[in-house]
């Protein structure tokens, strides 16, 4: 029993060892990278190198998450002088209302204005990002069913886009529970409980599988149907949305304590660990042809393993299903240490190869996703460290 003990502490300590020395490779590509960017945000890449935008995009926040992480287990002035500059253009982009006409507000804002507030407790960046929250808000669509739902993409008179609703915004609503917390107004929460209720009664199927989109009608708020965007087909399950799911859930659960998030979770955590290949790093959709082509989605695998460091958290040591979900963790961190990170090649400028962006479109297929590098940094921080983002304050706050 004693040699069982001490085995376990070994292993341990090794993947604490390599969980650390991936962090310090991160720092060093993230300083290079804070010169190449400029004052540009990394979107996915392109021959191996990133593609750069103004802050126009859905995705700018997680870089502003990775300099703010950066900065949190080193304290280097470095990565906190690129992180609030970050938050400064983000405070531009909100007075000027610069494309913001989607859901995609949390990811924004929660790992840029609102890291900084919890880091630093800076008033200025928690005004943005309550203002953030009241314009998440926006996309709420009341029904004549009484119920109403948070419109994921388009301008409230886009037709087309209208009754849509997608999985990816579970990891927006935190931003509306934290808002709550802070301002004591329930409408928050209520509106966010209501879009994460709605999303597991119809958009995760009854094998816990998921789909990506599921439209309503836009005035009665009957269910039409699931569709996808990204993935293999309209049944088919996208990984990186089955990912959103599992880490999404676990967020509303810790928000909320409704005992059905935390089952769905937990329910498609097994789901996607069940259905990966034998590197215990998914394909892109669990539903497309495996051939030696197949694209891969690191990052999926990088949301899964920050959203199951979640989900262990809130599960009892006597939990039958936590053995089974430590040891996948480990697994598939180490795959992703191992075979998809950029450690050894000091001039990437990426963290993870070969994750997909929209396999179908033929955009970035087998490229760097900015967000796969911040979910695979989040997971190494919660594990060597335990800094878990900026989904939630932290309790000594």
């Amino acid at each position: 029993m004693q040699m069982s003990t001490e085995g376990t502490q070994t292993t341990v300590m090794q993947a604490n060892k390599r969980y650390t020395q991936a962090i310090e490779n991160i720092l060093a590509k993230t300083l290079n990278n804070i010169d190449k960017f400029g004052t540009q945000f990394p979107h996915v890449s392109l021959n191996g190198k990133y593609q750069l935008n103004d802050n126009n995009d859905w995705t700018n926040g997680f870089w502003s998450g990775i300099l703010w992480l950066c900065y949190e287990y080193s304290q280097d002035e470095r990565y906190r002088q690129a992180a609030e500059a970050t938050v400064a253009s983000f405070r531009q982009r909100f007075d000027q209302k610069v494309v913001l006409d989607h859901h995609d507000i949390g990811f924004l804002f929660s790992l840029s204005s609102k890291a900084q507030w919890i880091i630093t407790g800076d008033n200025r960046a928690r005004e943005l990002t309550l203002e953030a929250a009241d314009h998440l808000l926006n996309r709420w669509r009341n029904t004549s069913d009484g119920s109403g739902y948070i419109q994921a993409w388009g301008t409230k008179d886009n037709e087309q886009e209208a009754g849509r609703i997608i999985i990816d915004c579970l990891l927006n609503l935190p931003l509306l529970y934290w808002a709550s917390e802070q301002t004591g107004d329930p409408k928050y929460r209520e509106i966010a409980e209501i879009q994460a209720e709605k999303t597991r009664r119809y958009i995760v199927r009854g094998d816990d599988s998921s789909y990506h989109t599921f439209f309503f009608d836009t005035e009665t708020g009957v269910p039409i149907g699931g569709a996808t965007h990204q993935g293999y087909s309209n049944g088919s399950t996208w990984t990186r949305g089955q990912a959103w799911g599992v880490y999404g859930f676990a967020l509303s659960y810790r928000y909320t304590g409704n005992a059905a998030f935390l089952e769905t979770s937990k329910r498609m955590a097994r789901y996607f660990l069940e259905h990966l290949p034998e590197d215990s790093v998914a394909y892109w959709d669990f539903n497309a042809p495996v051939t030696a082509d197949t694209y891969r989605d690191s990052s999926a695998s990088a949301i899964v393993a920050a959203g199951l460091v979640e989900l262990i958290s809130h599960l009892d040591a006597t939990d039958p299903d936590r053995p089974y979900f430590e040891k996948m963790l480990a697994t598939s961190m180490e795959s992703l240490i191992t075979n998809y990170a950029t450690i050894g090649d000091d001039a990437a400028e990426g963290l993870l190869k070969h994750g997909s962006y929209y396999v179908h479109g033929g955009l970035s297929p087998d490229d760097y996703m900015i967000w796969g590098d911040y979910y695979y940094l989040e997971a190494l921080m919660r594990l060597a460290r335990g800094i878990p983002g900026y989904w939630y304050e932290r309790k000594s706050k």
